[in-house]
C-alpha cells in the first residue's frame, strides 16, 4: 500500500513509517522544510513539500496514496489562542484530505486522545470529548468517522496522554521541560491521577494495523499502561535531573491546567482482542529512566 503520513518525521511519525516501510507499503511523507525532507528520505519515504496549512498539498497526497496516516500537529500550548489555531488548522487539514477520499473505500487513520471519563477507565466505547481545550479535535475526528458512510474507511487511533520514546515525548515529556526551566520536578493537584501511556514503537504498530484491517467509523486505544499516578512520574523525572518533587498550581501547566489535573486512566482491552494488537516495548517509568541531567 502506498500511504500518504502528514507528521512523519515526529516522535510517533518517525516510528509509524518504519513501521510501515519494514512491513511492505511505500510511504510519501508531508514536509514543510528541508530538514523534515531530509528525514523522511533517510528514513525510505519519497516526500511532498508543505505543512498542515497547505491544503492543495494535502488534497494531492492523499490523491496519490491508496491510504492516509494524519498525525501531524502543532505542539504549541503556551496560550489558549495557540492551542486553538493548531485545532482549527488540523480540522481543515482532516477535512480536506477525508474529501478527497469520498468514494473510494480508502482508508484514513487519524488520531486523538483517549477520553475523559469522571469515577473509571475508559474503554473504546466512550465518545472522546468535543469540549475543553482541545474539544475541537474531538469534533474534527467525529467528522472523520462520520465520512464511513461516504465511502471512507476511516478510523481513529485513539493516543494516551504520553506516548514516549527513549525517555521522550508527551505530556511525561512536558513535565520534563517544565522541571528543567523551573527547578522543580512539580505535579498537580496531590499527584494521584492516573495517565495512561505507551511507547512509541508500540503505537505504530496499532497505527499500521488500523490501516491495514480497521472497519470503517471505527475507534481504536494505543494505551499500554493504563494509568500511571503523575506524582510517580514527578519522582522519576525529579531524580534523573536532581530536583526537588512538589506539587505545583495546576495554572503552570497553562491551557493543559485542567487536563494534567485530571484523573484519566483508559483501557485497550477491545483494541488487543480485535486487531490483535499486542503492545511489547517498555513502560513509562522505566523509559523515563533515559532521561539525562
Amino acid at each position: 500500500m502506498r500511504v500518504f503520513v502528514t507528521g512523519g518525521t515526529g516522535l510517533i511519525g518517525s516510528a509509524v513509517v518504519a513501521e510501515l516501510l519494514g512491513n511492505g507499503h511505500t510511504v510519501l511523507a508531508l514536509a514543510r522544510s528541508d530538514a523534515s525532507a531530509l528525514a523522511a528520505e533517510k528514513a525510505g519515504a519519497e516526500t511532498i513539500r508543505g505543512g498542515l496549512g497547505d491544503l492543495d498539498v494535502l488534497r494531492a497526497g492523499a490523491a496519490q496514496a491508496d491510504g492516509v496516516v494524519h498525525l501531524a500537529f502543532s505542539h504549541d500550548f503556551s496560550s489558549a489562542e495557540a492551542v486553538a489555531r493548531a485545532v482549527a488548522e488540523e480540522s481543515a487539514a482532516l477535512a480536506a484530505m477525508g474529501e478527497e477520499l469520498v468514494g473510494s473505500d480508502r482508508p484514513l487513520v487519524t488520531v486523538s486522545g483517549t477520553p475523559y471519563v469522571p469515577g473509571r477507565v475508559s474503554t473504546e466505547a466512550d465518545p472522546v470529548s468535543t469540549d475543553g481545550p482541545v474539544g475541537g479535535r474531538g469534533r474534527a475526528v467525529t467528522a472523520i468517522l462520520e465520512l464511513a458512510s461516504r465511502g471512507v474507511r476511516s478510523t481513529a487511533v485513539r493516543l494516551p496522554r504520553t506516548v514516549h520514546n527513549e525517555g521522550m515525548g508527551g505530556f511525561a515529556g512536558l513535565l520534563t521541560d517544565i522541571a528543567r526551566r523551573s527547578g522543580v520536578s512539580g505535579y498537580p493537584g496531590d499527584g494521584t491521577q492516573r495517565w495512561p501511556a505507551v511507547h512509541a514503537l508500540d503505537a505504530a504498530v496499532l497505527l499500521r494495523l488500523a490501516l491495514e484491517q480497521a472497519p470503517a467509523g471505527t475507534s481504536w486505544h494505543a494505551v499500554a499502561d493504563e494509568g500511571d499516578p503523575v506524582r510517580d512520574i514527578a519522582t522519576v523525572i525529579g531524580r534523573r535531573l536532581g530536583l526537588p518533587v512538589e506539587s505545583v498550581p495546576a495554572e503552570t501547566y497553562g491551557p493543559l491546567g485542567p487536563i494534567f489535573s485530571a484523573d484519566q486512566p483508559s483501557s485497550s482491552t477491545h483494541t488487543r482482542q480485535t486487531l490483535g494488537w499486542q503492545p511489547n516495548h517498555v513502560g513509562l517509568l522505566e523509559d523515563l529512566e533515559n532521561i539525562q541531567p
